[in-house]
């Protein structure tokens, strides 16, 4: 079964043409960094534009990469939550209208489930259940796979998200988007105990997360230098940074992995290509013989073969939407 899937749910157009959800025959991301490069942050009026501008070109690539046209298409998947509500609403629309005319289901794939996917792509062997941390600029989240459309969360980030966290003290620093890349690219050789950051802990539960705070806390301590005129190392704050955040993922991961008897982790979402988590995960892994699974690099982003990947799977179950099909900015996981 071949599926051609659309992604724009933040400032990444993608398309690709997926079959039988682990075979990749194209994958194609229009990127928007420079547009929002000057901005220090994506903004979504320009987003949804420029979705606008590139959606169609997009898609015809993907289908010409993967030498096919839409009568070779089985169906139509797309992501329609949760994201920027204006860009998402640009992939919906337009995968409802080609759907339509062509005749072909249309599939609608949650975002998070589509990035725990990746990892069916990366690794054709994985197979449900197993536990996923799910870490990108807007969410964090602690989830039970229990089928390929069955999912609990076990914990999640009841503020900031992991990835938002890094963004926000990287731009504080003066370090240009998208912060998260560039911290890890640039503090690669930082000192990450140069700094005391805080580790909140969540009262009442020992899988969710808090970034807030942390966030807070790098931003007084660039303030505090700025006031005094003094200067501070960016490479020792931005690896203290990472190395605070990820050591706050890797202690709840671990915990849910032991109190839950997975032995199966697989990590997703645009932090999963942060080289310290990855680090880091691999040696949790190693020291309690859990399988690790963690995506490909092109393959942690947003992109559209994740989404084919789910879709796939959320066609198996039965779950094909109406013309009516909707965006929504929010949406959990688990009813998604």
């Amino acid at each position: 079964m071949k599926i051609l899937a659309i992604e724009s749910s933040c400032d990444d157009t993608a398309a690709a043409v997926v079959e039988d959800g682990r075979n990749v025959l194209s994958n194609v991301v229009s990127s928007q960094i420079k547009e929002h490069i000057v901005y220090g942050g994506v903004v979504p009026e320009i987003a949804s534009r420029m979705h606008t501008q590139a959606i169609c070109a997009v898609c015809r690539k993907a289908l010409a990469d993967a030498n096919a046209v839409m009568k070779d298409i089985d169906a139509v998947a797309v992501t329609y939550a949760p994201g920027l509500i204006g860009a998402l609403l640009v992939g919906v629309n337009f995968a409802k209208g080609l759907a339509y005319s062509c005749e072909k289901p249309l599939i609608p794939v949650h975002h998070l489930r589509s990035h725990i996917a990746s990892n069916y792509i990366s690794s054709k062997s994985l197979e449900p259940p197993f536990l996923a941390l799910v870490v990108s600029g807007g969410h964090s989240h602690i989830v039970s796979v229990e089928s390929y459309t069955q999912f609990k969360v076990i914990g999640k980030t009841l503020d900031d998200a992991a990835g938002e966290c890094m963004d926000k003290c990287a731009r504080v620093m003066g370090i240009d988007y998208p912060g998260g890349y560039n911290l890890d690219r640039l503090c690669k050789n930082g000192n990450p105990r140069a700094f005391v950051l805080p580790k909140p802990k969540v009262e009442g539960s020992d899988y969710n997360l808090s970034f807030s705070g942390l966030k807070t806390a790098v931003i007084n301590i660039v303030h505090k230098f700025d006031q005094k005129g003094e200067t501070y190392s960016v490479e020792d704050l931005g690896a203290s940074c990472i190395d605070t955040v990820t050591d706050c993922l890797v202690k709840n991961i671990s915990k849910a992995a032991a109190n839950y008897g997975f032995k199966k982790i697989a990590v997703a979402g645009g932090v999963s290509a942060n080289s310290v988590l990855r680090k880091k995960m691999n040696s949790l892994c190693a020291e309690n013989g859990y399988e690790l699974y963690m995506p490909e690099l092109k393959y942690c982003g947003d992109n559209a073969a994740m989404v084919g990947s789910q879709g796939y799977y959320e066609f198996l179950s039965g779950k094909v939407a109406s013309l009516d099909l909707n965006a929504y900015a929010t949406m959990n996981i688990e009813i998604g």
